[in-house]
Order: structure tokens, then C-alpha cells, then sequence
């Protein structure tokens, strides 16, 4: 090979050589500007200090960002478990017709996420029960008769405020009645008045009386219809009493309001100059009881959730006041 051929060969493999020195000294620059952290344009161990404490950084962030969303999925879990309810929650609520008050027990007093508040809730398939603690009943701004010691309770019929012991609901709202009726005979001015309570007898069977009403056009018609005697099986006197008698004033009525028959006595009476003289009602008390039979049956299935139903269905005592009756005679 001549010299001249060979200083060729020289000069094209130098260059060959630069090209890949400086491809490299850029690929190092990039990989020293990409791994300096501390901008002093050389990679060392302070740079390597650098990335491990940001990378440490970073690892922190992830696993607190992971622990508040686990609080928050637990703190979710808990409101559902628990389902504590709040003084905040009474603005503009409307109360359930049927409580339970109870002791605070030991999971919601421990809960942070129950921490102030004033019940909680029960679910039982579709019905909710609305569980008041009892140390802090007073928030709510409830009366309870016969008093606050009591477990279950109903609200009074005429006051939304009032609730009163599912044990003792059925005979209060008979009390108060017979005391709203002799208040109703006094104010119309009655000379006497007796209410007497009568519960009619239950039974499988109903006897039929059955025959043919003949009339002027010779055309009969067979009826049927049920015996007019009625077998009771209690009777008592409830109240009763002779006063002086006077002009009737117009009573205020409340349990006794959206009773018909009553209505349309106090009517005729202050309507009658004096041509009223003598009335014997039949009052059923079905018709003026708060408590309905779809109610009831809800109840029913709340008390049986908590396994705490007695000896007596509120359903089927519920039903026992269609065969209640009391029955109404005034003199004026």
C-alpha cells in the first residue's frame, strides 16, 4: 500500500474515532446533567444523596396519600355500621312517629366518628327506627308519658311533641277521650252525661240473618244482614255526672275532632235553641285512634328485628279497637 494511500486511511479512521468520542462526551454530559442534583455540573455522592432523599420523598408522599384513602374507606364503613345521628341533623327534620330510647352503649361512646352525637339508626329490611340516647334526650324537646324511663314509644295523636309508651298507648288514648267527652258535655251546657266503655267479643264465625222485605209495589227483595245483637264482653260505666246545666259554649275538641258523630252533636246543640234535648251516641274508637294498622305491622317487624315482641302483636291490638266502643248519653 503506498503513503499516500495509508496517511488516507489514517486521517478516515481519526475522524471516525472523534465522531464517536464526541457522540459519547454528549451522551455523558446528558446523563450527568439528568443525574446532578446539585447543579454543580459533575455526578458524585452528594448528587446520589440528593435522589435517594427526593426518591424517599416521594415514597413518603404515596404511602400517605394510601393511608388517607384507607382512613377514608374505614371512616365510611364506620358512619355506615354505626349510623350515628347529630343535633345538626334535627334542622328541619321531621321526627318518626315510633322511637326507641336507649343507653349509649360502648361502641358509639368509644367511636371518634360518634363523638357528639345524640342517637343512631337501625335498618331493618325497609324500616328505619331512630334509636335516642338517653342521656341526651333533652335536645330533643320531647315529652313522654307516663315518663322518660320507658323503651319504645308513639306519638300522641293531636301533639307531635308527646310520645307515649307503646304499653300504655292504647289505654291513654282511651282515658284521654272519656275525659274529652265530659269536658264536651260541660261545655254544651249538659244537665247529665254517662260514657260507658264496651269492648265487644271476638269470634271465628258471624251469624247471618237472613229474609224477605215485602213492599206496596209487590216487589220483594231478600236481604242479608248481620244480627242487630251485639254480645260484649266487657261493659263498665267510664264517667259520669248531673250539673246544672247552661247555654252551651262551642268546646275546643282535639282527640275527639275528626270524629263525625261528635262533630255533628256539638252542631246541633249550638244550632238548636234548646230543641235538643236527649242523645245517646256510639262512638267507635278506631275512628279516632293515631295509630293505623300498616303502622302497626311496621312496628310489629321492628320489634321482632330486635327480638323484643311480647305476648301481644301491636297489630292485633290495633285491630281489638274496631270492637271497642264507648258509648255517649247526654241530657240537656
Amino acid at each position: 500500500m503506498s503513503r499516500t494511500m495509508e496517511n488516507k486511511i489514517g486521517r478516515l479512521v481519526s475522524g471516525i474515532g472523534q465522531n464517536a468520542k464526541d457522540v459519547l462526551e454528549k451522551t455523558k454530559n446528558l446523563a450527568v446533567q439528568v443525574a446532578d442534583q446539585n447543579d454543580d455540573g459533575k455526578f458524585d455522592m452528594e448528587d446520589v444523596s440528593v435522589m435517594a432523599s427526593s426518591f424517599g420523598d416521594a415514597v413518603k408522599k404515596g404511602a400517605h396519600s394510601l393511608k388517607e384513602t384507607v382512613d377514608e374507606k374505614s371512616k365510611q364503613m364506620e358512619i355506615k355500621t354505626l349510623k350515628p345521628f347529630f343535633m345538626e341533623d334535627l334542622n328541619g327534620f321531621s321526627m318518626p312517629r315510633f322511637i326507641r330510647v336507649v343507653e349509649r352503649d360502648k361502641k358509639h361512646a368509644e367511636s371518634e366518628i360518634c363523638k357528639g352525637s345524640i342517637g343512631f339508626w337501625a335498618d331493618f329490611n325497609d324500616n328505619r327506627l331512630l334509636n335516642i340516647f338517653r342521656d341526651a334526650m333533652e335536645v330533643y324537646g320531647l315529652s313522654f308519658y307516663p315518663n322518660s324511663e320507658g323503651e319504645f314509644y308513639y306519638v300522641d295523636p293531636i301533639n307531635k311533641d308527646n310520645y307515649i309508651a307503646l304499653d300504655e298507648y292504647f289505654n291513654y288514648l282511651k282515658q284521654v277521650r272519656i275525659s274529652e267527652l265530659q269536658k264536651i258535655a260541660q261545655d254544651l251546657g249538659a244537665k247529665y252525661f254517662r260514657v260507658t266503655y264496651k269492648e265487644e267479643k271476638s269470634s271465628f264465625t258471624e251469624k247471618k240473618a237472613g229474609g224477605k222485605i215485602g213492599v206496596k209495589s209487590n216487589i220483594s227483595a231478600e236481604i242479608e244482614q248481620n244480627c242487630n245483637e251485639k254480645n260484649y264482653s266487657k261493659i263498665e260505666i267510664a264517667a259520669e255526672m248531673r250539673c246544672p246545666g247552661h247555654g252551651p259554649v262551642e268546646p275546643q275538641l282535639r282527640y275527639m275532632k275528626y270524629d263525625p258523630t261528635i262533630s255533628n252533636l256539638v252542631e246541633m246543640r249550638m244550632n238548636a235553641q234548646g230543641a235538643l234535648s236527649h242523645q245517646t251516641l256510639t262512638l267507635k274508637l278506631s275512628n279516632s285512634s293515631g295509630l293505623k294498622e300498616s303502622e302497626a305491622a311496621k312496628i310489629d317487624a321492628i320489634l321482632k328485628g330486635l327480638k323484643c315482641a311480647g305476648n301481644l302483636t301491636v297489630l292485633s291490638e290495633t285491630k281489638n279497637e274496631a270492637r271497642r266502643y264507648l258509648e255517649y248519653e247526654i241530657d240537656f
